[in-house]
């Protein structure tokens, strides 16, 4: 089992999509020898998904990727909504979320997420395998991966295998694993498209009409603007699709004329999540794991915040004796799968409101188009219920409470975030002068957050998966560990033997340092 470097590989990633170069990048970072092969060669792709949610931009942030990110995006994006003849401007920079250093989405190309994600690995030593394709495996002292590249056949040996790759995914066949779930009634139709009339550049337009919900992005690849909408699947080709865009366009009283289209692809809509996240040392993530409906922008998001998860916990395994990962690694899919099911139910109920082409979307579509424009600005001013709801789809609730690796201490540490939910951001004050949690954690390691009179023995770790703060502006003897990925692991008011289980429990213990 060898690196490229002549290590010993601990993680072979198989799909080189957002979802895998983040599994690769954070196993990486947090110790682990990795190798990343992809069957398909090195160009360009278009674009599928378009939005990077907050939790997601946390997530990535210990990883040094976050800067670059949000300057190829726009983090205030405007919106324009289209409702008959009206159109209701609103600002999305004005929906900030207090408790996050990324108060609101970001607005950007898959393509360009891949791109970062490369480079950071590329910095790192660990360059794409384009073009190896992943044929068979077997489970010999970790996993034994056949591959194929250029007609050679190879074999790749590794602790651990994680499938990446996509929908029709080889590893999850190869696993056994079931694909449970079904294919919706609809295609996505995306196209670079061209326009001429009255349609405000620099602009997201979302058109609402009794059919569905029509969007134009800012963020064309070959053309202006990128349009994605649901339609009816086995359409004709290229002509209908001009024709069909210009008549949503005309319904929705969108004053634009379709001059070109430059490109465009329809993609068919499927919700499945895998019966299983795990066989052995094979493991399931993004695509290859669930399929959702593009509505409310959750998968590309998903797929990476499963690779925050589970990137941390293959690294840390790893330097752990094989009967001695076991809450560790069941974390994963426990955590992961009952995430993935309750995206799947957000999704699909969304989906039904966009594209439903029964009697009851229908109408309340064709209603909100009518009489919405009023309502709007009254909804947005109920801060409340709007910071509610993108909380929800921003992932920012999403919690693992019922974890094997989420542990109440004994005492109240006066810390609100319980073990398995994200820890908030807030100002603390530290040794050195007062400084933001999430500024604090922002490094790729398991964190202490000691209280002001914790009394505590245990050193930071050397090879610097434990790091150890001491919070001022927290009163009494409390403990909080947050995991790699920013979940609470482990709160007390004063058991530093629970911490130090806790700690034992995923590999972070000083004592198992190399």
């Amino acid at each position: 089992m060898t690196a490229p470097d002549g290590q010993p590989l601990d993680v072979l990633v198989v799909g080189a999509g957002p979802t895998g170069l983040a599994a690769a990048l954070i196993a990486h970072d947090h110790g682990a020898h990795v190798r990343i092969v992809d069957r398909r060669p090195d160009a360009p792709r278009f674009s599928r998904a378009f939005l990077v949610q907050p939790r997601t931009l946390e997530v990535l942030r210990p990883h040094g990727v976050t800067d670059e990110l949000l300057a190829l995006g726009d983090s205030n994006p405007q919106v324009h909504l289209h409702l008959r003849r009206r159109c209701v401007p609103v600002d999305v920079g004005e929906i900030r979320l207090p408790d996050t250093a990324f108060p609101n989405f970001l607005l950007v190309r898959q393509a360009d997420v891949e791109a970062v994600l490369r480079r950071a690995l590329r910095g790192r030593g660990v360059e794409v395998e384009w073009e190896t394709q992943c044929e068979s495996f077997r489970a010999v002292d970790g996993v034994v991966c056949d591959v194929t590249h250029q007609g050679i056949r190879r074999h790749i040996a590794a602790r651990f295998l994680v499938g990446c790759d996509g929908s029709t995914s080889t590893v999850r066949a190869t696993a056994g694993i079931s694909w449970d779930g079904s294919v919706y009634p609809h295609e996505i139709l995306l196209a670079d498209i061209e326009l001429e009339g009255d349609v405000q550049t620099g602009v997201t337009h979302v058109a609402v009409h009794r059919d569905g919900l029509l969007f134009l992005l800012p963020l064309g690849e070959t053309a202006r603007w990128r349009v994605l909408t649901a339609q009816p699947p086995n359409r004709a080709q290229a002509q209908t699709d001009r024709q069909h865009l210009q008549k949503i366009l005309d319904r929705a009283d969108v004053h634009a004329r379709i001059t070109r289209i430059a490109w465009s692809e329809r993609v068919r809509v499927q919700h499945r999540v895998a019966s299983r996240y795990r066989c052995g040392p094979v493991f399931l993530a993004g695509d290859a794991a669930h399929a959702f409906s593009p509505a409310g922008g959750q998968g590309m998001n998903t797929g990476i915040q499963d690779s925050a998860d589970l990137g941390w916990k293959l690294a840390f395994a790893a330097r752990l004796r094989p009967d001695g990962d076991a809450a560790l690694l069941r974390s994963y899919a426990e955590e992961r799968r009952r995430a993935a099911q309750q995206v799947l139910l957000l999704t699909h109920v969304l989906f039904w409101a966009e594209a439903g082409r029964g009697r009851v979307p229908s109408l309340l579509r064709g209603a909100f188009s009518s009489t919405g424009a009023p309502l709007v600005p009254v909804l947005l001013r109920r801060r409340r219920l709007v910071a509610h709801a993108v909380r929800v789809l921003a992932q920012l609730r999403r919690h693992y409470r019922r974890g094997p690796l989420s542990v109440e201490g004994s005492g109240d540490s006066g810390v609100a975030a319980p073990a398995g939910e994200r820890i908030p951001d807030e100002e603390v004050a530290v040794d050195g002068g007062r400084q933001r949690l999430h500024d604090l954690i922002a490094t790729p390691a398991v964190h202490v957050l000691l209280h002001r009179d914790t009394q505590w023995g245990m050193p930071p770790a050397p090879d610097g998966r434990l790091r150890v703060h001491r919070i001022r502006s927290w009163s009494g003897t409390g403990i909080v560990i947050v995991r790699p990925d920013g979940y609470v692991g482990f709160r007390s008011g004063s058991d530093t033997q629970g911490a130090a289980e806790w700690l034992e429990l995923v590999g972070a213990s000083p004592a198992r340092s190399t």
